[in-house]
């Protein structure tokens, strides 16, 4: 069955030029053009990817995202914003998308981001996952250097399992308190610094190199 895209979109001519480009694709399209209508469908049917613009009528597309991502914390989410402001991708990440694209964007790493996006949804299934010298694993809960097993408290595992699942991206602090310690708990961002500070002595040498901050945003994991 072809990957289901909901394209969330409200001018005319970029969402016909994005449905057709998608369809030719391979992807099976949907196109809604208010951010109400994108909250329903979201989530009352089964899709891949959402492609979510940030100006729509009804809701912004900050707010469906936010609202998507609480109920279906899985759904990659590519915002699409002709803002190039720092500030706005950094709204975009905290309220939950996966990555955004700026326009006037090119086709091809539009479909490239697409595709990337898709190949991390479909790999989510993954329970162990290895790093230099270390394996974490899901199901055991569990860090491992060789043979030897890391004492990890439960928060610092969840911290560096959502780091590592989303390998290569930044992950914006709020989503990481999402992520981690659940909506609707209130916890400072210096409380995510301090963990990841105690992750990165657990895991020794590699772990600065391991997980790096990005300033104003968040962290990314990257081997």
């Amino acid at each position: 069955m072809n990957e289901r895209i909901l394209i969330v979109e409200d001018e005319p001519s970029i969402a016909l030029g994005l449905e057709v480009d998608l369809t030719l694709e391979g992807y099976e399209v949907v196109v809604v053009d208010d951010g109400v209508t994108a909250v329903k469908r979201a989530l009352e049917e089964d899709f891949d990817l959402m492609l979510l613009d940030v100006m729509l009528p009804g809701k912004t597309g900050y707010d469906v995202c936010r609202e998507v991502r609480r109920r279906k914390p899985h759904l990659p989410i590519l915002m699409l914003t002709a803002k190039s402001h720092e500030a706005e991708k950094v709204l975009g990440l905290d309220m939950g998308a996966d990555d955004y694209v700026t326009k006037p964007f090119s086709p091809l790493e539009l479909r490239a981001r697409i595709r990337a996006l898709l190949r991390r949804s479909s790999s989510s299934e993954q329970t162990t996952f290895t790093f230099a010298r270390f394996t974490l694993d899901l199901e055991r809960m569990e860090v491992r250097c060789g043979e030897e097993r890391l004492e990890f408290t439960l928060l610092e595992f969840k911290l560096l399992a959502a780091l590592v699942q989303n390998q290569g991206h930044v992950i914006a602090r709020d989503r990481l308190l999402d992520l981690v310690w659940g909506e609707n708990v209130v916890v400072t961002d210096r409380a995510i610094d301090t963990h990841v500070a105690n992750i990165r002595k657990k895991l020794g040498p590699d772990g600065s190199r391991l997980i790096s901050s990005v300033r104003g945003m968040g962290y990314r994991f990257e081997e």
